[in-house]
Parts: C-alpha cells; sequence; structure tokens
C-alpha cells in the first residue's frame, strides 16, 4: 500500500516510481593565511573524513528504513571523501511514520520500504587564491524506490552539516500501476521541500522555491540570515582584527554566500547585507 493523492490504492506488483533528492550543503570560512586555509582544508578532511560521512549515510539509511548491503568509500589526497551505499527494503520500525508532506525526524524512530535503491555523498574542500575565503561543500544523492520519500531525511541533514547555503532538487521519475492498470506519476503529495524544514531550520534560513509541477520536479534554495563573524574566523579571533578588517571580512563571507546563493558573481553587494 502507498499513499497517492492522499488516497491507498493497491499497486500491481512493485512501485516503479524512483523519488530522487541531490542535496547540496556549503560551509564558509575566512582563514587570513596561508597556513590558516591549509590548516582549514585538514581540518575539514577531518572531520567529515569518509568514516564520518559513512555515519551519516547509515543515520539516512536508518530514517528512510533500509538495509545497507554494501559501502564503498575513499578518503582522496589532497583532499576530499567520497561514500557510496547500495541499500534495499528494510523492516518495519516502530511506530508508522505517514508519508506525509511534513517535517522528518532527527532520530532512527522510522520506517521505509526500499529496493534497487542508493545513497552518495562526495566532499569538495576548497579556497581562494588570494582573498582567505574557504569553501566546504557536501553533495549528497539520495535515490529510493519505496513508501517513505527520501524527503524525510532532510531535517536530519540540515542539522549534520553546519551548512550557510543548501539547495535541494528533488524529482520523482517513472510511473506506477495500481490494480486496476492506471499509472499513477507521484507516490505521494507533496506542494514544496519547504515543508518537510522543522520550524527551527525556516527561521533560520532565506528560501526561495523554483517548482514545476507538471513534471515532478522540485527545487528549493536557502541561504543563512544571520551569522556572527567570530564564528566563521579559522585560526584568529576577531579581537585580532580591526574594526574596519572585520567589517571587510564580514562583507567578504557575506558575497561568497550571496554568489553561491544566486550562482554568479556579484559586482557589489545588495543593499541591505
Amino acid at each position: 500500500m502507498v499513499e497517492i493523492n492522499r488516497k491507498k490504492l493497491k499497486l500491481h506488483g512493485f512501485n516503479n516510481l524512483t523519488n530522487s533528492l541531490s542535496f547540496n550543503i556549503y560551509d564558509i570560512c575566512y582563514a587570513k593565511t596561508k597556513q590558516h586555509q591549509e590548516e582549514y582544508i585538514r581540518y575539514i578532511d577531518e572531520v567529515y573524513n569518509a568514516e564520518r560521512l559513512t555515519k551519516i549515510l547509515t543515520d539516512v539509511s536508518d530514517i528512510i528504513g533500509a538495509n545497507v548491503l554494501n559501502i564503498a568509500s575513499q578518503d582522496y589526497e589532497p583532499q576530499g571523501a567520497s561514500v557510496t551505499m547500495l541499500i534495499s527494503e528494510g523492516p518495519l520500525h516502530a511506530d508508522n511514520l505517514a508519508n506525509t508532506e511534513s517535517p522528518g525526524p532527527l532520530s532512527k524512530t522510522v520506517l521505509g520500504h526500499l529496493d534497487k535503491s542508493h545513497i552518495t555523498v562526495h566532499t569538495y574542500p576548497e579556497s581562494h587564491p588570494h582573498e582567505g575565503i574557504s569553501t566546504f561543500r557536501a553533495d549528497i544523492d539520495v535515490s529510493t524506490c519505496g513508501v517513505i520519500s527520501p524527503l524525510k531525511a532532510l531535517n536530519y541533514l540540515i542539522h549534520a552539516f553546519e551548512s550557510d547555503i543548501v539547495t535541494v532538487d528533488y524529482r520523482i521519475r517513472g510511473f506506477t500501476r495500481d490494480t486496476h492498470g492506471v499509472k499513477h506519476f507521484q507516490d505521494h503529495h507533496i506542494n514544496s521541500i519547504q515543508n518537510y524544514f522543522s520550524a527551527e531550520t525556516h527561521g533560520n534560513y532565506q528560501m526561495i522555491d523554483v517548482n514545476v509541477y507538471q513534471e515532478n520536479i522540485f527545487h528549493t534554495k536557502m541561504l543563512l540570515k544571520q551569522f556572527e563573524l567570530n564564528n566563521y574566523l579559522f585560526g584568529a579571533g576577531i579581537e585580532e582584527f580591526s574594526e574596519t578588517e572585520a567589517r571587510d571580512i564580514r562583507a567578504a563571507v557575506r558575497r561568497e554566500m550571496l554568489e553561491i546563493f544566486y550562482g554568479r558573481n556579484l559586482d557589489k553587494l545588495p543593499v541591505g547585507f
């Protein structure tokens, strides 16, 4: 049984729809010296190494109710890591978690039935050659067939990574048939990816949707509303900079966030930033 347009219908055979979630996060910081930039890259590689990423993806598989069949992981030189998991239909856990358009949990008390599915993550640390800005990006892809949408893992992923900018793409591919032979191109109701985020997340981020409903394509971009500069200085504290330097660094960090969020280079910051 799956939920289609809020009505439970019996399917003819396996659910042939594929729910594909692509989730990209960016973390920004300022590292003044070449040494600090290199230390930042090493720090990111340590905090988000293949072992830590495997733990995060294992939690995601639990959230969407999957059995892990195979794990391939790799730390790269000079930087970055990748993890790929093959997952299959999992057992029923705890109380039923309806596939409704609502935030998913942060703990492992969920259910799901999956098959022919996978989860992957790749990391990309990098730094500006001259201006001290360093950026960490993680790309996560979750592809599932079954009852629970991978969107239920978003709430956990937002909290698992310290994210300044987030882009989320979700697409439902293919079709499945009910017992009368009628095709269904959705296996759950969705208006916006934003409905899968908690109230706390909505309070922290500016969000923009770009959706193509007739194609079952959904896109949400998120930008952190406020930040404390002292939390973005790597290898130094704010007391080590003059007021003018701190203002310029804050503007540079904010510019990096805005350029990634809007997907273009900016000649100057918009009014109010």
